[in-house]
């Protein structure tokens, strides 16, 4: 059977020596036997062994972490669990990552068509990136409940003019009132506004929402800061959110 000395079992796993002290140290990384000089001797399941822990290390776990890992019955299995979770992390990390990166393609994107790139500016850029996804999360909530009311509100008119039955009208309009006042609340409360002029963002009146002129992003409004009117930016900001700020 082949044995390695501290130097050797170093050498075949790209670590120093005194790391193989250290871990002998820590008990996780003990020599199989002695030579009759009382040198430590390491064979090939130690060098798996340093092998497997400097992989973890790799993988940011801790000594201690390791130390447990390896004094497990089942060590392979929780092993694997453990690999299993850092994968998702790292999975996740990665995510982060591109969204980062997708974030500083749409900054450049917008800096590129000829704006000034003044702090204000990119301020702006940065809370209509930022409240994206959850704009988005908003406009599909109000999507998806608003079918089921088109649905009924579709029926009912067949039912009237084909069948001369305008019950089911009441009934739609029983529904679509309620649902009308709930969603329109719910909308006023989840958007805020920038400002182009002063880039300040305000929450303007439900009044003024609803009979601005608008598109799909933005609203006609003026801006309570320095009363300019004109388009504004639509973005997701909770009441609750300008609450905490106040």
């Amino acid at each position: 059977m082949a044995t390695y000395t501290s130097g050797e079992i170093a050498k075949i796993c790209q670590v120093t020596v005194r790391t193989v002290q250290y871990y002998d140290k820590r008990g996780i990384l003990s020599p199989t036997t002695l030579s009759e000089g009382g040198r430590r001797l390491y064979s090939e399941a130690d060098v798996k062994q340093l092998k497997l822990i400097c992989f973890l290390r790799e993988l940011g776990l801790s000594l201690k972490a390791i130390e447990s890992l390896l004094k497990e019955e089942d060590a392979g299995h929780v092993i694997d669990l453990v690999l299993e979770e850092q994968s998702k992390d790292l999975h996740a990390q990665l995510l982060d990552i591109h969204e980062k990166l997708n974030k500083i393609k749409q900054l450049k994107s917008q800096l590129d068509k000829g704006s000034e790139a003044s702090l204000e500016k990119i301020g702006d850029i940065s809370r209509i990136m930022a409240s994206k996804k959850e704009l988005s999360q908003m406009r599909w909530v109000i999507l998806m409940t608003g079918i089921p009311v088109t649905l009924l509100q579709w029926f009912a008119l067949y039912e009237g003019l084909a069948h001369g039955n305008w019950g089911y009208v009441l009934i739609w309009l029983a529904v679509a009132v309620p649902y009308g006042i709930i969603i329109s609340r719910y909308y006023f409360k989840s958007t805020a506004y920038i400002c182009p002029n002063c880039h300040e963002v305000f929450k303007p009146s439900f009044k003024q929402v609803f009979w601005a002129s608008h598109t799909p992003t933005m609203r006609q409004l003026t801006c309570p800061h320095c009363h300019h009117q004109g388009f504004c930016v639509e973005i997701y900001r909770k009441e609750e959110q300008d609450e905490r700020h106040s």
